[in-house]
């Protein structure tokens, strides 16, 4: 198996001679093969190796595996570095997911470690990894770049492992008499990608296709190469249709009459590249976002768009106009504050523009505290069930008449709480609720207007509810995120 990987760090060119490989190993059987698999192509590369255990201070246990990768790599006279943070409680002060903090903690780490020495940092991520994350990426709704999966190289970081299934890890780990940890949450089905991994993907290997993680990983690596090649094009059409000024950070213009003469599929991605280059982040614009901008620069529909990070798009005779707030240039905090607690959601008005033959249209954004919030329009039928889950809810979409969005409380926010249509401020059911004071600013809250639609993880408004003459089911569920 190790001339397998060998060829595959050729391939991609992931190490060269005199590189310092940066390994993130947390002891469980992918990273423990990792090591080994670095260990033996030395003998053909000369490189040096330095190991960095992350303990996320989340399970009990995990002093434990921390102890063991220590000890593993004293054996082999391998650098070792140990990072503790507790990852729960930087999640909470930061606003984002367990999942995520713990992401960004193992790759600050990694980054740290590496510093300014010549080399790249490997991770153990396996063509199963690769497969888990196609899928969860075409679920949520995805393009080429989603839909590759996991790249073998991104950057500084490397995947020497991606082309080996995880049987085929744990075989030649077994086979060697080589111990790894278990780690206990992988068992679970608390994560998305555990639920992908247990029941679908195993599902697909015994029951529909054997070596379906092996196609999987082939369609990936074509899917990448046409990505790649959609990449070069996005770019000359960007040079084109595009300008930016070096004096006006935030600030894109688009040549509208030359943006229409492109492809339609790169159309989108001209318009998504340069709402990234005027927010530095493309990471909550969906598709919903950039066909709202085009139907905008076509003369259709509203005069002004406002997207994530502070983003305005508007038209200035056969301009677009792509502009970012500048959070820094004025000294109101509080206006600061309020700009980056909105996350306008693109539903449209109309039923008939996103619901057609029953078929439901999806896109999502990310909120700070809850994870993914999916959003889908479709149309109700009689035999239909109202899900009775924490985080997913159904509203009678027909019932919204103008912008929604994720945000903070603000004075004056209220409830529907009763059939009556009675009302209830935001405070005092905050207040009844007995939500400590200093957590009801962090909430997010669904909202139209100063109407309060939901408060994930509470309660829903009585007036969006599902009745016997509801047309249109606005479905609104909020999905844990991978680290």
């Amino acid at each position: 198996m190790i001339k397998k990987v060998l060829e595959y760090v050729k391939k991609y060119q992931m190490i060269e001679s005199g590189d310092t490989i940066v390994a993130g190993v947390s002891g469980g059987a992918d990273s423990v093969c990792l090591l080994f698999m670095l260990i033996e192509m030395q003998e053909q590369i000369p490189f040096s190796i330095e190991v960095v255990h992350v303990n996320h201070k989340v399970r009990g246990d995990a002093a434990k595996d921390a102890c063991f990768v220590k000890e593993l790599c004293a054996e082999r006279g391998i650098a070792f570095y140990l990072v503790e943070e507790d990852v729960r409680e930087r999640a909470k002060k930061h606003g984002v997911s367990e999942e995520e903090e713990g992401r960004a903690v193992r790759y600050s780490a990694f980054e740290k470690t590496l510093g300014n020495k010549k080399g790249r940092i490997a991770v153990a991520h396996n063509s199963n990894d690769r497969a888990e994350t196609m899928l969860f990426h075409l679920f949520r709704g995805t393009g080429l770049t989603g839909a590759s999966g996991i790249r073998p190289v991104n950057g500084k970081i490397i995947r020497p492992l991606l082309g080996l299934r995880r049987d085929e890890i744990e075989k030649w780990l077994d086979a060697r008499g080589i111990s790894f940890c278990q780690d206990s949450t992988n068992a679970q089905d608390f994560y998305t990608r555990n639920r992908i991994r247990h029941h679908i993907l195993t599902y697909a290997e015994q029951e529909i296709c054997q070596g379906a993680v092996a196609n999987m990983s082939r369609a990936a690596d074509q899917l990448l190469s046409a990505e790649e090649y959609i990449a070069r094009q996005t770019k000359a059409a960007m040079e084109r249709c595009v300008q930016t000024a070096a004096d006006e950070p935030g600030r894109v213009v688009i040549k509208i009459p030359e943006l229409l003469k492109e492809d339609a599929y790169i159309r989108g991605r001209v318009l998504l590249e340069s709402v990234a280059v005027s927010a530095e982040c493309k990471k909550d614009i969906t598709a919903a976002h950039i066909h709202s901008m085009e139907s905008l620069f076509r003369g259709e529909g509203s005069k002004e768009i406002h997207l994530p990070y502070g983003i305005t798009v508007y038209k200035k005779y056969e301009l677009g106009m792509i502009q970012r707030k500048d959070k820094k240039a004025g000294p109101d905090l509080a206006i600061q504050q309020k700009e980056e607690s909105e996350i306008s959601i693109p539903i449209p008005l109309h039923t008939a523009d996103y619901v057609c033959e029953g078929i439901s249209k999806l896109f999502s954004v990310r909120v700070p505290g809850l994870g993914m919030a999916e959003f889908t329009v479709f149309p109700r039928k009689d035999s239909q069930n109202i899900p009775e889950k924490t985080y997913t809810k159904w509203f009678d979409y027909d019932k919204i008449t103008s912008s929604v969005m994720f945000r903070t409380k603000r004075p004056g926010d209220y409830l529907t709480i009763n059939h009556q249509m009675g009302h209830k401020s935001l405070q005092d059911y905050f207040v009844n609720e007995k939500i400590p004071k200093e957590e009801r600013n962090q909430i997010y809250l669904l909202a139209e207007g100063k109407h309060a639609m939901w408060i994930p993880g509470y309660r829903i408004s009585e007036y969006y509810k599902i009745h016997k003459d509801t047309r249109t089911i606005l479905q609104v569920s909020i999905v844990d995120e991978e680290g």
